[in-house]
């Protein structure tokens, strides 16, 4: 499908989905402004509070050519900035005057933190009580390990997920992305939706607790049941404990990961090869017996990629309706046209009138589109406009 044909009944009228709902950001770090920038991604008007001086989120390096932090402005797009310090009377009032024209609010802060400074989820509901007020933080907010701080690699140890990765024979290794991190971003947006749908059903808000432990836990694949149940997984690297073969392998130029899940497909790989006897031979001719002799089966596989280039064992290997790819770096798949058709990448004049290609929305909406109307904000830059529009529809 051509994509003008996919968005031919597109509303221009709207900001998303999402348009009309009101966002505050009360987050730090990274799983609460992801959660945030889900919701403004989708149309929200999300509102960042945030310390005036513009300390929040300034991570190093900068995006070349514009002298701005990668993180900032990766997840703060789409979103305005209010400056309080809520340490301070003056900014617990700004925020709950926010707050009762807000539906949904969502803190990041260690548990019982906010709660302490007067702006906890009584205080909100106190004086908007169909707030959906969404807590993240990294191992919930009750529980015996409440109390302990948390960062990214932390949980990712803590979860078993760092155990699971890197080679069955090398040190335990952590994900090279935010990984508890994002996934427990995702979990507050979608948790956010979920209460909010609630609301729309009955006037009732609610607290929404969302952990970074739960949230890795969950996409564990099934392997917690297996733990639990005594049969705990292996580390495998690359390759997978129920598909052979299923690697990377490398080729004259490069690597490619391989994946055949099917004995079908398996014999479509052997005549490719120029290995048709191996589709037959009872070492080789289900996935039963490649899982028993994974090693020979990776030899024959590794054998072959080693004669050919990676442009020429993707080509040949995906015209046989193989899954297959280039291990590629992120520079290579930056220059993707998959990814530039689908606008993965899109060109952001920043606050301070330099430019940058921005990671763009995921989900594809063809009635009401997505995309980066606006960059990250300077800390506070918004905050009268902000005042005068929620304060007076309080």
């Amino acid at each position: 499908m051509d994509h003008r044909q996919f968005f031919r009944d597109a509303r221009d009228d709207l900001d998303g989905p999402l348009h009309g709902v009101r966002v505050l950001d009360v987050t730090k770090v990274w799983s609460g402004p992801l959660a945030t920038c889900v919701l403004a991604d989708l149309g929200a008007d999300v509102v960042r509070v945030e310390l005036p001086d513009g300390r929040d989120g300034e991570v190093p390096p900068a995006i070349p050519g514009t002298g701005l932090s990668w993180f900032r402005q990766s997840v703060n797009r789409n979103k305005r900035s209010v400056g309080a310090d809520l340490r301070t009377d003056e900014g617990r009032r700004t925020l709950l005057s926010l707050v009762r024209a807000a539906d949904v609010l969502v803190e990041n802060y260690r548990p019982g933190v906010l709660e302490r400074w007067g702006v906890g989820y009584p205080q909100c509901r106190a004086v908007r009580p169909e707030l959906v007020y969404v807590s993240v933080s990294g191992w919930g907010q009750y529980g015996p390990g409440v109390d302990r701080s948390a960062y990214d690699p932390v949980v990712q140890a803590a979860g078993g997920w760092m155990a699971l990765n890197g080679p069955p024979d090398g040190q335990p290794v952590r994900a090279p992305t935010f990984l508890a991190d994002e996934l427990a971003g995702l979990h507050a947006a979608i948790a956010a939706l979920g209460a909010l749908a609630h609301r729309s059903r009955t006037g009732e808000g609610q607290h929404v607790d969302v952990a970074m432990l739960d949230s890795l836990l969950f996409s564990s694949s099934g392997l917690l049941s297996l733990a639990a149940a005594g049969a705990p997984p292996q580390r495998m690297g690359n390759q997978t404990d129920f598909v052979v073969p299923a690697n990377v392998y490398h080729c004259r130029d490069g690597d490619i990961y391989l994946a055949v899940s099917l004995d079908r497909h398996w014999r479509r790989l052997t005549a490719l090869m120029g290995r048709p006897e191996l589709a037959r031979d009872p070492a080789f001719a289900t996935n039963r017996d490649r899982l028993a002799n994974r090693s020979l089966v990776d030899a024959v596989v590794a054998g072959w990629c080693a004669t050919v280039t990676v442009a020429a064992a993707v080509a040949a290997l995906a015209e046989a309706g193989l899954a297959v790819s280039a291990v590629r770096d992120l520079r290579q798949v930056a220059d993707d046209p998959q990814v530039r058709v689908r606008q993965m990448l899109q060109r952001t004049r920043l606050h301070n009138g330099t430019e940058a290609e921005l990671t763009g929305p995921a989900a594809k909406f063809s009635r009401t589109p997505t995309r980066i109307r606006r960059p990250a904000p300077a800390s506070g830059a918004d905050t009268a406009e902000v005042l005068r529009e929620w304060v007076a529809d309080a």
